[in-house]
């Protein structure tokens, strides 16, 4: 272990000094197991006709840009960096192909403008009960609507923190929860994290528990679900719901 680690830190050396000119291709051979990591993570939750090969695609070139921007020299670990910037440059792709069906835009904005609404009116987090009579709906009528929604919901709030960022630079959920103190926070707006970690202190126990496991500590969310014991298709409604709000309040905010 010690052998490879003293290998990859001189590869390191001959790519940021010129000395090996084959140092750049090693790197991105050595650290292409992240690419299929993060986009196993993002396929998880998007449309099954979304091709993983296609997303492996997409964070190669968030691999190459970590690769040609990271400083070894500051005593980060590459990892971190490097995953944040694999996750930004999928989610750039996916932004640009537009694969959002229009009436699941339409909806996912008709329970976001509810959530606003009541939020407002109430001074709290509306229940489900509340925010199905807003809508002029019943609440399985709700969740079947958030199970319709959660098929698009996984990347939709770092797509959200991601926005108007360089690409693959874009602040992640992880970031705000667990407070990371990467290189990935020199590139990112202090006044969004903040805003946004006060969005997620105002959500439910459960919304918050749900948001820490799946974007912090990497649970799946079948994992999730047998955790807290409820199914993973609830899961699902419970992230997306928590994500529309949160785009909510960000939105009220002025984000």
């Amino acid at each position: 272990m010690e052998q490879d680690t003293a290998a990859i830190a001189e590869l390191w050396r001959g790519f940021k000094d010129g000395s090996a000119p084959d140092a750049r291709e090693r790197l991105i051979l050595h650290y292409s197991p992240l690419v299929k990591f993060v986009a196993g993570r993002v396929a998880s939750g998007l449309p099954q006709n979304v091709d993983q090969a296609d997303l492996v695609s997409y964070g190669i070139f968030g691999l190459i840009d970590a690769i040609e921007k990271f400083e070894p020299d500051r005593g980060f670990k590459f990892e971190t960096y490097a995953i944040s910037r694999i996750k930004g440059a999928i989610i750039d792709e996916l932004r640009a192909m537009d694969w959002v069906p229009r009436s699941v835009r339409a909806k996912a904005r008709a329970i976001e403008q509810a959530y606003s609404k009541l939020e407002n009116e109430l001074k709290r987090s509306p229940e489900d009960a509340e925010v199905a009579s807003e809508l002029g709906m019943s609440e399985p009528e709700l969740a079947s609507t958030l199970g319709q929604i959660s098929m698009v919901g996984v990347v939709a709030l770092d797509d959200l923190l991601s926005a108007g960022a360089e690409r693959g630079s874009g602040t992640t959920v992880a970031d705000t929860i667990a407070g990371n103190d990467d290189p990935v926070a020199t590139f990112e707006s202090q006044e969004m994290r903040e805003m946004l970690g006060d969005a997620i202190a105002q959500l439910p126990e459960r919304e918050r528990l749900i948001l820490t496991l799946y974007y912090y500590e990497g649970m799946t969310l079948a994992e999730i679900g047998r955790t807290i014991g409820v199914t993973e298709s609830r899961v699902c409604q419970i992230h997306t719901k928590s994500i529309i709000q949160l785009r909510s309040r960000l939105t009220d905010a002025g984000a």
